[in-house]
């Protein structure tokens, strides 16, 4: 004879997230640092115009032309927003060149993961982290892996020092989330994730409050 009370089921603290969560899974490329070439010269044509403008806002403004010299890195960066495969090669010319090496491994890495060669793009992240070990989309990309992985221990470590470096990383806040969760660290789960929605507002919130539901009744019944 059972002595389980059907009214009363037993508790347990396992939480089971919405599979809409791996949604915010994803590899993130290094952008166009501040102070490049590019940025300098672009800034440059835009001061020209609005200069022109202001000295006699009767006359209609020219745009005035300016050579566009870019670097390998800026090169493959361009290539790569517009989905030139050709942007991997200049990648690696850039890494050979010394130009901006830690964000081109880190570019090179996500490449790779979209083709799924997802050795090839550990590698590269890793050669990112090596270059520049506080390199935030690089170690965030790591954690990824780690996490699909299911080493959740590293996977936390890496968003970590990713969030230390980058503290307005909204996607990076939410994988932590995950993972801390999915650790049953459910305080930390539940800072993080609303760290993420405060740092979204007005986002699309409703999977972060699925979440953040199951954790509160996780915590509850620990």
């Amino acid at each position: 004879m059972s002595n389980r009370d059907d009214n009363h089921p037993p508790r347990n603290n396992v939480i089971r997230f919405p599979v809409e969560a791996v949604s915010r899974f994803g590899f993130k490329r290094a952008e166009k640092r501040r102070g490049s070439r590019i940025e300098k010269m672009e800034l440059e044509g835009q001061m020209t115009l609005f200069s022109k403008a202001g000295e006699n806002a009767s006359e209609s403004c020219t745009v005035v032309p300016f050579p566009l010299q870019m670097s390998p890195f800026e090169e493959a960066l361009m290539l790569d927003e517009l989905g030139d495969e050709r942007a991997a090669e200049v990648y690696v010319n850039a890494i050979e060149d010394g130009d901006h090496p830690a964000d081109a491994w880190c570019n090179l890495g996500v490449l790779r993961s979209v083709g799924g060669d997802m050795e090839t793009a550990f590698d590269c992240f890793a050669q990112s982290v090596a270059t520049d070990p506080h390199h935030a989309e690089s170690h965030y990309n790591l954690a990824n892996l780690y996490f699909e992985m299911s080493d959740l221990r590293l996977a936390r470590t890496h968003y970590e020092i990713a969030l230390d470096t980058s503290p307005e990383f909204t996607n990076a806040w939410f994988n932590y989330g995950l993972v801390t969760a999915l650790a049953e660290d459910y305080q930390t789960a539940f800072d993080a994730l609303t760290r993420y929605k405060a740092l979204t507002p007005g986002a699309d919130e409703g999977v972060a409050d699925e979440i953040l539901g199951y954790i509160r009744t996780a915590i509850n019944l620990s």
